[in-house]
């Protein structure tokens, strides 16, 4: 697969001077969801009776295509947090991921859990906008990003009162880490080649400072997972497709959420 990154950047630098000419930051900033009050996920990821899944909701992706386009926000994302799931992913991108600024919306209005933008930020009018849509999370990615940018967008964030997960994908990348990252996620998946290696997390596990949460992110597929991962440090696990490529998302949640719990009561 080509630089499938490189792509959605360019197209999202375009895509976000669209949307400034449509709503302006100013707007932005006086809507009501702006002036709530944020979910912190790092307390969320560790609270009693939650299983430390950040679980997502998303539509398509550009390695797999459609993923499962029959399924509402609201019923999805109301059963991953009424079984346990500490925390939202919500993909935002529409060109690539079939996603809208409306889905976090909808997940805001029927949810009581921290919510991620999932998006590829390059510029902080979307950080404004994440904050106006009743997010609580931003994901900044290393891999496009310089050191600069990220400590630009977080001190931004923090500013806004939100939390940031930083994804890496390297050893190398770990360098980017600054002040306001709150939590540092290991996306499993090649972001240039859409291949994946759970390895990965297991790899940079202790190379992540101690004082940042750390999150495994993509191709975890059972509870044997989680519970290594736990063993590893790892505070939270992001999990979309394993959930949406089923008919039906909320069942298969409610049943991989009841056997994790059963399996961590025995370890």
């Amino acid at each position: 697969m080509a630089n499938i990154l490189a792509e959605i950047v360019a197209h999202k630098h375009i895509e976000v001077g669209e949307r400034k000419k449509f709503r302006s930051a100013q707007s932005l900033e006086q809507s009501q969801l702006f002036q709530r009050s944020v979910y912190s996920m790092r307390a969320f990821l560790k609270a009693p009776g939650k299983t430390g899944i950040i679980a997502e909701f998303k539509r398509k992706s550009p390695s797999k295509g459609i993923i499962n386009d029959k399924v509402t926000v609201e019923q999805v994302t109301t059963a991953y947090a009424k079984f346990g799931a500490s925390a939202l992913s919500v993909l935002t991108d529409t060109n690539y991921f079939g996603g809208s600024t409306d889905d976090v919306l909808q997940a805001r209005n029927v949810n009581n859990i921290p919510i991620l933008r999932k998006d590829f930020i390059v510029d902080e009018y979307q950080i404004i906008e994440a904050r106006a849509m009743g997010a609580d999370v931003i994901l900044l990615i290393a891999e496009c990003l310089t050191k600069a940018e990220i400590d630009q967008f977080s001190t931004l964030a923090n500013n806004l009162g939100m939390e940031v997960l930083l994804e890496v994908h390297s050893a190398t990348q770990l360098e980017k880490i600054t002040e306001h990252v709150h939590l540092v996620g290991v996306n499993n998946r090649d972001l240039t080649t859409f291949t994946v290696d759970i390895n990965r997390s297991f790899e940079l596990a202790k190379l992540i400072p101690s004082s940042k949460y750390k999150v495994a992110e993509s191709g975890i597929t059972g509870t044997n997972e989680i519970v290594q991962l736990k063993q590893a440090g790892f505070d939270g696990f992001l999990i979309g497709e394993n959930f949406m490529k089923n008919a039906n998302p909320a069942q298969a949640f409610e049943a991989f959420s009841h056997a994790l719990t059963q399996q961590l009561a025995t370890v």
